[in-house]
């Protein structure tokens, strides 16, 4: 089995892929940034994924809808919901698709930080 060695990171917002991949450098895990859900998808192998950062809006696509994409096939990466469009809607969507965490932005960095290194823990 590959080593989980990455943190993906999906988000349309290049200030926030930016800065969620310096936080995470800072405390020693390397990142994989993606801009769409179609990098992400285009890119694969999820296996080497530590887990999934993944944008609830994604330029007018769901991160919601792509992580039960990802489940149905096969993709067991714990993933990481980050939003800025908070509602117990969302919140109650994440939960039931499966995470680890629901981060609201602005998030705390200890926050993500303890997310991650709860998902390499596993």
């Amino acid at each position: 089995m590959p080593e989980r060695d990455s943190v993906f990171v999906v988000d349309d917002d290049p200030s926030i892929r930016t800065s969620v991949n310096r936080l995470l450098r800072e405390h020693g895990f390397a990142a994989t940034l993606f801009d769409s859900a179609g990098a992400l998808l285009h890119h694969g192998s999820f296996d080497k994924a530590i887990c999934i950062v993944l944008d609830i809006d994604l330029n007018g696509r769901s991160g919601i809808d792509l992580r039960r994409q990802l489940a149905k096939e096969g993709v067991t990466a714990p993933v990481i919901y980050i939003t800025g469009n908070d509602s117990s809607a969302n919140r109650a969507a994440a939960v039931a698709s499966g995470c680890i965490a629901y981060l609201v932005k602005p998030f705390t960095a200890e926050s993500l930080i303890e997310s991650v290194a709860r998902a390499s823990a596993a």
